[in-house]
């Protein structure tokens, strides 16, 4: 009940990107009732109807990956604070979320059902004649089972891939800055921070180290009271000097008489907000951009090895129309790697954007596509993979003079589309995440002419980059099917 109040209450753009997510479902389950049809009117062709249930996952996946981007960008089941308080914690915020997803692709689904059965006739009593009547099943009853589980197939995947990206994590715990012991030059265990030369050897440093050589007390109570004294003199230390600090390569004993010394620290002190928790300075400083070129070696990887097991099938295969399985399967690869190659190729445009000398615009473009690149790359990857596939079966029709059929045509457009949609969904998203960011340059009497200029310099850069390598590694794809 709450996600349903919660879709009517959602403000128009919202409406519009689950109805999206609607339509995209709605054109994958038609594809898997038309498979499901082939293999009822072609019984004796089993091979045919599993590969087209198989060319399903293409538009299965982009429906899923557009469900993910617009349940992330759904403003209305992001976490609040207090909320928490009345049970909407960040668990059920995910549950209404993929609630919300759920209900939005079974809509698609029933109007694939609905589309489906116009076709057949089974509503108006009058079949669809032309190219898709050999996958409708005219004239035979439709398996309920079969049809129930491929029309519930993307509204579980869906709801599932959300649940699974917006699960609830706990936070990393931060870097322990304690005590460490001390040992021979190369013991194991270095602290949070390094200490500086000499804090080691400083006068007084090793007097605890004699106190531990020495025999231990011989009665339960004598420890109690040696450790009680430690214990004292050190909040007695601990006391007289500033919150938050501690002289460099201060030594502390514990009750085992073991020495343990803190590494001198060279940070600031810990600060401590309003409500008193104390933030640790050792944690990322804000505004600096994270590296996401992780990936960028396995995309290249990927995408050369595909390359090489395309071109090797194309010239091992036979001159027939239909390409090989080794030639689909490096195209696959290929487009795999562009996908995994995305963040990190994002993130370089933004440093070569901010080299040689850069201004305020470039500096502002670079810096944001750097902090961008993990909302952006990757569905910049997608699409340019799809422009590439594309561009591939352009080839193989320019070559070949095959007709490729509406259910091709309509599997291509769920595709793009959904990638397309994703990667506009991913530049609103980062958009509104830094909002607070735009207000506050706008403040310091940034113009708007700036922002806008700064926008239109990050697009022609990534452009610039993408354009020509999806041109270059659609090349290649095509030529063994060309020949």
């Amino acid at each position: 009940m709450l996600a349903l109040r919660l879709t009517r209450a959602a403000r128009l753009a919202v409406q519009l990107r689950r109805l999206l997510v609607a339509s995209a479902s709605a054109g994958t389950g038609f594809l898997l009732l038309c498979a499901l049809g082939h293999a009822l009117t072609h019984p004796d062709a089993p091979g045919a109807s599993s590969l087209r249930l198989a060319w399903c996952a293409a538009p299965l996946a982009a429906t899923v990956y557009l469900a993910v981007a617009v349940a992330r960008a759904d403003p209305g089941t992001r976490p609040r604070p207090g909320l928490s308080a009345i049970g909407l914690g960040p668990g059920r915020l995910m549950a209404v979320s993929a609630t919300t997803t759920a209900l939005s692709a079974a809509l698609g689904s029933v109007a694939a059902l609905l589309g489906f059965l116009y076709l057949r006739g089974d509503l108006t009593g009058a079949p669809v004649d032309g190219a898709v009547s050999g996958v409708l099943a005219l004239g035979q009853r439709l398996p309920a089972p079969a049809v129930v589980t491929l029309l519930a197939l993307v509204p579980a995947a869906a709801s599932a891939a959300v649940a699974l990206t917006l699960r609830p994590r706990a936070p990393r715990p931060a870097p322990s800055a304690g005590s460490r012991r001390y040992g021979r030059f190369g013991a194991y265990g270095w602290g949070a921070a390094r200490e500086t030369f000499g804090a080691y050897g400083r006068y007084g440093a090793r007097l605890a180290s004699a106190s531990a050589s020495a025999p231990a007390p011989a009665s339960a109570s004598a420890s109690a009271s040696a450790s009680a004294s430690a214990s004292a003199s050190a909040s007695a230390s601990a006391s007289a000097q500033p919150a938050g600090g501690r002289p460099a390569g201060a030594a502390q004993a514990d009750p085992s008489g073991a020495l343990l010394t803190q590494a001198s620290d060279t940070r600031p002190p810990a600060t401590t907000d309003g409500d008193g928790s104390a933030q640790d300075a050792t944690g990322p400083v804000p505004g600096t951009p994270r590296s996401h070129t992780t990936l960028l070696p396995w995309g290249i990887a990927v995408l050369t090895a595909g390359l090489a097991v395309e071109t090797y099938a194309g010239d091992t295969a036979t001159r027939d129309a239909a390409p090989s399985a080794g030639v689909l399967l490096g195209w696959a690869l290929a487009t795999l790697g562009l996908a995994l190659a995305g963040p990190g190729l994002t993130h370089l445009c933004g440093r070569l954007l901010q080299a040689v000398r850069p201004g305020a615009l470039r500096l502002l473009a670079g810096r944001v596509l750097m902090e961008e690149s993990h909302r952006v790359g990757r569905p910049l990857g997608v699409v340019c993979a799809v422009a590439s596939a594309a561009y591939a079966a352009a080839a193989l029709h320019d070559a070949d003079a095959t007709d490729f059929g509406p259910l091709s045509l309509i599997g291509a457009v769920v595709v793009a589309g959904c990638t397309v949609a994703t990667l506009l969904t991913a530049a609103v998203e980062a958009k509104h995440a830094r909002s607070d960011t735009t207000d506050a340059l706008l403040r310091l009497g940034a113009p708007p002419t700036t922002l806008r200029a700064a926008a239109a310099l990050r697009a022609g850069a990534l452009l610039a980059v993408f354009g020509p390598l999806t041109l270059v590694v659609a090349q290649l794809a095509s030529l063994p099917l060309a020949r």
